[in-house]
């Protein structure tokens, strides 16, 4: 038997080959599958089954593309209904892969169809648990996603309480935990950093698996301090029911290599959006009037997710040499597959081509201490909920900002002000001055974020640890 999890840092999210005896599964399966072709390929094993733990809503999942390219059953927990062929298990169904089996546990709460894949090993002991959104380290899946007018957050929520405490708290404490996703992911409140466990550590850590803890208590707790979704997950999780492009065409759709007049003229002529995906500095040093900064080095698949509404929203990049294909890919992974290709030689070529360019004005955290002295300047802190409340610059003029909602929040402020931005380091206060301004603000950087301005003598709030907010 064989077990890898494949991680994707970007989505914080585990994908899982699972071999056997010359079969093999794969579990929540990344966009790009020829990854899992290949693997099987080099161990002379045949991609058998395809399990979704549930619809996914933060990325594309590969399961169409896998199931074409090999034949493997797509397999769902119970309910689950598509517009391709689908294996739809019953719950405590069991699927033989060599000498291991696989057996379903239908773990409704996160998503109705929501199942925990439990491996048992050729000796017939529970082994380990594939828990999709169900369970986390440290944290269980939100439950408000698949809301209906029959349907509350709470109605899940207690679904959820009763699929844990019927479905893995009995489970032995030895079973290694492999769930979907690790810190990072907007689909949990408090995911740990580690991304395998064992259920004994959760019964004793996770809050949620608290064995004294009412179903009442457990409702509260869970939903308590969940943020509103961002807006692609419901987009994602429609592609993920409905089918999709496949890879291959996304990926030579994208990365093909335009001049700088090619460039312009599809960005005229084309509504095409220019995603400037280089480091925060380089874009502040120089960049193509109104292109929009997302960093490719940072969160880059959920903030593009955030921030750019429609997913058919045709695309040119300007990527870092030799990223280009790598952004086209990660892109299509929340379902963005409207790439139309890359500025060849970058920022250089269209300089060289005497086409205008745009700078940021960045300035220290001292000088921003320094003109706080001389005048009453307005400042927004783009950080997230949590960390505002946690601590912040104290003043009139110092404002919540939050980039999540940037696009909602566009009409409070005013063209006419100038606006400093800080974040906590410095990447997502560039993404905000970069969309701001293209908007047509009047936008000031502040390099090295909360953390600089920290060792200046601005006022700050009192600390408060974010796990009591």
């Amino acid at each position: 038997m064989k077990i890898e999890q494949i991680y994707t840092g970007c989505l914080a999210q585990g994908a899982y080959y699972i071999e056997s005896n010359g079969e093999v599964a794969i579990i929540d399966p990344l966009r790009e599958t020829q990854q899992y072709v290949d693997k099987a390929q080099s161990e002379n094993a045949r991609i058998k089954y395809i399990f979704e733990t549930h619809f996914h809503a933060d990325f594309v999942s590969g399961h169409v593309d896998l199931a074409k390219k090999t034949g493997a059953t797509i397999v769902y927990g119970p309910g689950a209904q598509t517009s391709y062929d689908i294996h739809s298990a019953k719950d405590n169904e069991i699927f033989q892969l060599g000498n291991i089996s696989i057996k379903v546990l239908h773990t409704p709460g996160h998503t109705l169809e929501s199942s925990t894949f439990l491996l048992i090993d050729e000796h017939g002991k529970d082994y380990a648990i594939f828990s999709g959104d169900t369970l986390f380290l440290g944290d269980v899946g939100r439950p408000d996603l698949a809301v209906k007018s029959d349907l509350t957050e709470e109605d899940l929520a207690g679904l959820l309480f009763d699929s844990l405490r019927n479905k893995i708290m009995p489970l032995a404490d030895d079973v290694i935990v492999y769930p979907a996703h690790g810190a990072g992911s907007a689909c949990g409140k408090n995911l740990s950093k580690e991304t395998v466990g064992v259920l004994g550590e959760q019964k004793q850590n996770n809050y949620a698996l608290r064995a004294d803890m009412t179903r009442k208590e457990f409702i509260k707790e869970v939903l308590d301090g969940i943020t509103p979704p961002p807006q692609y997950f419901a987009k994602n999780a429609m592609m993920n029911k409905s089918g999709y492009a496949d890879f291959e065409s996304v990926l030579k759709k994208g990365n093909v290599a335009l001049n700088p007049t090619e460039f312009e003229n599809i960005a005229n002529h084309e509504g095409a959006l220019v995603l400037d995906v280089r480091t925060e500095i380089e874009f502040i040093k120089g960049h193509i009037p109104n292109s929009i900064f997302i960093g490719i080095h940072g969160g880059f698949a959920p903030w593009v997710g955030a921030l750019i509404v429609d997913l058919q929203q045709p695309i040119l990049l300007i990527a870092p040499e030799g990223k280009e294909q790598e952004t086209v890919t990660r892109l299509s992974r929340v379902g963005y597959d409207n790439t139309l290709g890359y500025l060849k030689g970058g920022i250089e070529s269209w300089k060289d081509a005497g086409k205008d360019i745009e700078t940021i004005e960045s300035i220290s955290a001292v000088e921003l201490a320094n003109r706080n002295k001389a005048s009453n300047i307005e400042i927004l802190d783009v950080r997230k909920d949590g960390e505002y409340k946690s601590e912040h610059l104290e003043g009139d003029n110092v404002h919540h900002f939050a980039l999540d909602y940037i696009n909602d929040n566009m009409n409070s402020i005013n063209k006419e002000t100038p606006y400093y931005l800080h974040c906590a380091g410095g990447y997502r206060s560039v993404i905000a001055a970069s969309i701001l301004k293209a908007r047509g603000f009047d936008v000031i950087d502040v390099a090295g974020g909360y953390a600089a301005l920290k060792k200046t003598d601005l006022p700050r709030t009192n600390y408060v640890c974010p796990t009591t907010l």
